[in-house]
């Protein structure tokens, strides 16, 4: 007990001393005014970038006035294309005087006049272009390729350098990381910045690209003078490197390292994210106590910094509890969450939702704390959190987490033997479930139309940049026609070398055109895929429900029970599978096996069933998209058997076709298909099958994006027209 309280009294004073060293820190920081001018003739300079150890930054204007944000013992860096970098130690807090040697007036007047006023234009548009990235990304873009253009057609590549970064971020903001990509390396390739090189690693690392972070980061360890936030910033993205490639205590090292500068230097900030991850990586590494303890600093510093930080901490640690199995500190940690949501979403708060995050929300969070209960088995306290996420998701417009949360009260209702509501409960997730493929639907238009309007913008830019590079290479050219007159050998070597390179700009601008296309094609294919998925799974849905709905009709109970006992687990089967586009073949066996089972009892008059499969057939080697052979059976049972009068026989079976493929066949002596359609009532002669036209689509798709996957050939079983026979080639993936 005495230990446990000189702990308590330590991180108290740790805790006081780190409030008071921050505070001290702060009190420290000042608005340093300055001027640059060339010491002889006292003409002011603009355009000269001055940046410091906090990592500030600023631009002088014409009058080469300039204010910064820093700190006593910090270095000023002082930057510009026509002066030697040169660097300032600030000893106090008075107006400061850099004066510039060898920035001649010759060096002036041979340039345009209106350079350092282009630079400041510059640096206003590259601004603006940032103030418009969240809202208005066609803007923001229009507003870089403004930038880009009052460079000139040459030169000025530090400035370029800046605008494609920037163009960077716009992209990586709005997750098109390839985009964002290109711009960076582009950016790199014309001035090597820290920052940029920052940058593109973390765009790298978002796509799991970290050898290529870790080669972009270690030559910029060599870096002594590096300020501390970008010091900082370089460890952190080290460490996510070698965590991804399952380096983690390497990855401990580097955040480490990282953290130490942070604590160095007060970088609030940073600490908390350093102390985070290093909690997660112990955490996947099953080192729970030394995660715990990180956990506990990244959470003591998130509460001194911030009330939202402070949400965003407690929510992971919760997370941390519930992979731990300590349900009752996980749902403590999340009834304070809601506390504090509750606060920071009052009026006098000033928080917006979109600083939150998404998933910082109290219908997730309530969703979590019933979960928590549930997994503890206390399903009357997990009823009142899942009713409260349902109303507050529907209040949001959260249709994710109602959809959730309803389908988890359905389950617990069934667990608790309350099978009405159980029942009425499902009915309302399968109506959330519509509702929500009726969005992704909205969401794939707007997608759509988003990756439309970058692809303009991005087609802008690109000529603006192809005029750039065309017209430097004319200069160029007409340079050395002027200079080489009387080496004509040389000068048409030069011509044929600028020709080779012009075809290789235009082979390499095909080549990321088709590549852009490809990728495009193979997006909107998911995307549809997912679509149809979402479709099919309602269809499914409400098919089997009237089923269960044919026996309450009668009276049935016990049979009815039974049924829907059978058909939630085949539904849950179905629905675990449903973001899948291949399943093993075994598993679609199974549930098919099971749907049989359920139409057997309803229809047990009118047909036998039997699943063959070949024993030479090697199932596990065999995948095949869930729900394909699932709408023929349904077919085959709803308009060939049940119309028999006599007892009918359904067949399936698996046969080995090839070496590298199957055949699937599904038959029945029922009525046939002619007869089918001449008795179907006049509605149903207006509607095409539902299920056979998702079918369709997906297995066109699917044979797009897999090369010719599956086959299907449907035909009379007999000559006279009576039962159907339905033919699946499924080929295995080589």
């Amino acid at each position: 007990m005495k230990t446990y309280l000189n702990y308590i009294l330590f991180f108290l004073l740790l805790g006081t001393l780190t409030v008071k060293s921050q505070s001290q820190n702060d009190a420290l920081k000042f608005n340093l005014k300055g001027r640059v001018e060339v010491r002889n003739s006292g003409r002011p300079i603009s355009g000269v970038s001055i940046s410091n150890d906090m990592g500030n930054f600023v631009i002088t204007n014409g009058l080469g006035e300039f204010e910064i944000k820093t700190r006593i013992g910090d270095q000023l860096i002082i930057e510009h294309d026509d002066i030697e970098t040169l660097r300032y130690d600030v000893e106090k807090n008075d107006d400061v005087l850099i004066l510039v040697e060898d920035f001649e007036s010759s060096s002036i007047s041979s340039r345009s006049k209106s350079l350092p006023d282009i630079s400041i234009k510059h640096q206003q548009l590259l601004d603006s272009a940032e103030e418009y990235k969240a809202d208005d990304i066609e803007r923001s873009i229009d507003l870089v390729a403004q930038s880009i253009s009052i460079l000139g057609k040459r030169g000025r590549k530090k400035e370029l350098a800046r605008s494609l970064s920037k163009l960077g971020e716009i992209y990586q903001y709005h997750k098109q990381l390839d985009l964002a990509i290109d711009n960076y390396e582009d950016a790199l390739e014309n001035n090597k910045t820290i920052a940029t090189s920052l940058l593109l690693a973390k765009a790298y690392n978002l796509t799991s690209r970290y050898i290529e972070t870790i080669d972009l980061l270690n030559p910029l360890l060599e870096i002594k003078s590096m300020p501390p936030h970008q010091s900082a910033v370089l460890y952190e993205l080290l460490g996510d490197a070698n965590k991804g490639e399952g380096k983690d205590l390497v990855a401990i090292e580097l955040y480490n390292r990282g953290l130490l500068i942070a604590d160095k230097n007060q970088l609030t900030p940073k600490m908390i994210d350093l102390n985070s991850k290093i909690a997660d990586t112990y955490s996947l590494g099953n080192q729970p106590m030394e995660a715990e303890a990180y956990y506990d600093n990244s959470l003591d510093l998130a509460t001194q910094s911030a009330p939202r930080r402070a949400l965003q901490e407690k929510e992971k640690v919760a997370d941390f509890y519930n992979t731990k199995s300590r349900f009752n500190e996980e749902i403590t940690m999340r009834k304070s969450s809601l506390e504090e949501l509750k606060k920071l979403k009052s009026p006098n708060a000033g928080v917006k939702k979109l600083e939150l995050g998404d998933t910082i929300t109290s219908q997730r969070i309530n969703y979590k704390i019933a979960n928590a209960y549930i997994s503890q088995d206390k399903y009357n306290e997990a009823i009142p959190f899942l009713e409260k996420s349902i109303v507050e998701a529907g209040s949001d417009d959260d249709l994710v987490v109602q959809k959730d949360a309803t389908r988890k009260l359905s389950e617990v209702y069934k667990v608790k033997g309350d099978f009405t509501k159980a029942l009425d409960t499902y009915q309302n997730y399968v109506a959330l479930v519509d509702s929500l493929y009726v969005r992704k639907e909205q969401e794939i238009s707007r997608a759509t139309r988003f990756n439309r309007e970058i692809a303009n913008a991005q087609n802008r830019l690109t000529g603006l940049e192809q005029e750039r590079e065309l017209s430097q290479s004319k200069y160029d050219l007409a340079l050395t026609e002027q200079e080489l007159v009387q080496e004509s050998n040389k000068r048409q070597q030069l011509v044929i070398y600028s020709l080779i390179f012009g075809l290789l700009l235009t082979l390499l601008a095909a080549f990321f055109f088709y590549r852009s296309n490809q990728q495009q094609k193979l997006a909107n294919n998911l995307l549809a895929l997912k679509s149809l998925r979402s479709q099919m799974n309602p269809h499914f849905i409400f098919n089997a429900l009237n089923s269960v709905n044919n026996f309450i009709s009668k009276s049935d109970e016990r049979s009815a029970n039974r049924y829907l006992s059978d058909f939630s687990t085949l539904m849950r089967s179905v629905l675990e599978n449903s973001e899948e586009d291949f399943i093993p073949l075994e598993k679609e066996l199974q549930q098919l096996e099971l749907y049989i089972k359920l139409e057997h009892s309803r229809f047990e008059d009118k047909f036998d069933y039997r699943i063959d499969v070949d024993e030479n057939v090697q199932v596990s080697k065999f995948q095949i998209p869930p729900m394909l052979l699932q709408p023929y059976i349904e077919n085959a049972i709803w308009h060939g058997l049940r119309y028999r009068d006599e007892k009918g026989e359904l067949l399936v079976t698996v046969r080995e076709n090839s070496i590298d493929s199957i055949i699937i066949s599904i038959t029945d002596n029922g009525i046939g298909r002619k007869k089918s359609a001449e008795i179907k009532t006049q509605n149903q002669r207006k509607q095409k099958s539902k299920g056979m036209g998702i079918i369709k689509k997906r297995v066109a798709i699917l044979n797009d994006m897999y090369t010719d996957k599956v086959d299907i050939k449907i035909s009379d079983l007999q000559a006279d027209g009576i039962g159907t026979k339905v033919l699946f080639i499924l080929k295995r993936e080589k």
